[in-house]
């Protein structure tokens, strides 16, 4: 296949983490990628240099993406570049301040609600957009299970992570008539640099299959879920069974 006529997956948070492996994973099985980030242009650069060694024409663009503003020229920017093959969209950024509910600051519950759900709003607003030009195509969200079981410590956080699939749930009634299918991804302890001041020993006596998760496991459940023609208004959970 060409690579002009290769599938665009556009994934948010995509230098670290789960989004970096999430693009690696992307170009590894034929897609082209964009990806959007908003810390380290070096981590930034590292990503994309790994990812057109397989898809040279994939790119990053700098973007909060809790700036309605930002988003809307981004996404502008990326439909300018690939026009319709746009075809998917994982909603991957995210951040953390974690802190007990009584001593939240107004800046730390604002900050990651406005990152986590209100970021993921924004982007699929903008996306959903060419792909109801196109007729077709995906949004992944990822969630996670501290937004489906709670998490002491993490009000701002699961909060943020519970309205992500309640608004996955509202968008896959909203776009399957359009030919959209819109899932969610609920991760549990993932290895990665969020989660690495963790104390592992203690954080998997928690876990039914008694060992953290890897960025690669998220990465294959997008796989999955891009394939699946018959699935919409889903959370798959991938948390070594946490959340049982």
């Amino acid at each position: 296949m060409e690579e002009n006529d290769k599938k665009l997956v556009v994934v948010t948070g995509g230098s670290r983490g789960i989004g970096k492996e999430t693009v690696l994973s992307l170009v590894d099985e034929g897609y082209r990628v964009a990806f959007l980030y908003s810390g380290s242009e070096e981590s930034a650069g590292k990503t994309l240099s790994m990812a057109r060694e397989k898809s040279p024409s994939s790119k990053c663009y700098k973007c909060d993406v809790s700036d309605s503003a930002n988003v809307k020229a981004t996404v502008e920017e990326i439909y300018k570049e690939y026009s319709t093959s746009v075809y998917a969209l994982v909603n991957n950024a995210g951040i953390t301040r974690d802190g007990l509910l009584m001593r939240m600051s107004d800046e730390d519950w604002r900050r990651v609600i406005d990152v986590n759900l209100t970021g993921t709003f924004n982007m699929t607003r903008e996306i959903s957009r060419i792909l109801l030009r196109n007729k077709g195509g995906r949004i992944i969200n990822i969630s996670s299970v501290s937004g489906i079981i709670g998490n002491a410590g993490q009000a701002n956080y699961a909060s943020s992570k519970a309205g992500i699939i309640g608004l996955t749930k509202t968008a896959a009634r909203e776009f399957a008539t359009k030919g959209i299918t819109v899932n969610a991804i609920a991760p549990g302890f993932i290895e990665t640099e969020m989660t690495e001041n963790l104390d592992k020993g203690e954080v998997e006596k928690l876990i039914p299959l008694k060992r953290m998760g890897k960025a690669s496991d998220i990465a294959k459940a997008v796989l999955f879920l891009l394939s699946a023609d018959y699935i919409t208004g889903s959370v798959l959970k991938v948390d070594g069974g946490i959340a049982l």
